[in-house]
């Protein structure tokens, strides 16, 4: 069931949210041919390299504040204890799992979430249960839309490992950076558009290639930010 207290029902036209669902099956539809084979690739180099599975669940939470399981490829090494999130040059990350994290290849498997209408390609990045608690009204916002394989927030901060310390990891990331991503993530659902949306996902594949300032990522946080703080915004 929902959470109690969100805002209504998510931002944009039935003609718009049919049009956002339709890129999602297109994308993934046209994407599967081409990325499949590289998967079979990749969860053969996990099995190899470490014990375990090759794809895990995590709790998350969705739309409307329904939990759900994200599908990822495993990138840690099995039954590593520790924080919730990695910081730079964490031991628990395998070799592979250095790698895919890099390239984000690590979040394929959530086509599967996309396919089962749990997520969108692009929207706020799911987070789990122990950090949407921390959630303030005005950031509970966030979860009126679908969360995505990847979200301008995502990008803003793609070298999220970097920022975070190896010691009080958790707490520097509630403090610093979830507030940070959420003011991002707001600001996207309030301005959410089709439009915005494709420039969110060129952002994105360009930033894999270290070439997203050439589609003036910058540019685009600040205005999404600068809306947000307008008058009646």
């Amino acid at each position: 069931m929902p959470d109690d207290g969100l805002p209504g029902s998510a931002p944009g036209s039935r003609l718009g949210r049919a049009a956002k669902r339709l890129f999602d099956l297109a994308f993934v539809i046209v994407a599967l041919p081409f990325c499949v084979p590289l998967a079979l690739a990749v969860a053969v180099a996990i099995r190899l390299e470490s014990r375990g599975p090759v794809i895990y669940g995590a709790a998350r939470v969705g739309q409307n504040g329904r939990q759900f399981r994200l599908f990822k490829f495993r990138s840690m090494f099995q039954d590593a204890s520790g924080p919730g999130l990695t910081y730079a040059n964490d031991p628990r990350v395998t070799k592979v799992g250095r790698l895919l994290r890099r390239t984000k290849f690590d979040e394929f498997p959530q086509v599967f979430n996309v396919l089962r209408g749990q997520m969108s390609i692009v929207g706020p990045r799911p987070e789990a249960p122990e950090y949407v608690a921390r959630y303030s009204p005005e950031q509970r916002q966030a979860l009126t839309m679908r969360p995505g394989l990847t979200s301008l927030a995502q990008v803003a901060h793609r070298d999220e490992e970097d920022e975070l310390p190896a010691q009080d990891t958790e707490a520097y990331y509630v403090a610093v950076i979830m507030p940070q991503k959420l003011r991002i993530d707001v600001a996207y659902v309030d301005g959410w558009s089709i439009w915005l949306d494709l420039r969110i996902f060129a952002v994105g594949l360009a930033a894999l290639f270290r070439a997203d300032s050439l589609l003036g990522l910058d540019r685009i946080v600040e205005s999404a930010l600068s809306d947000d703080q307008a008058p009646g915004g």
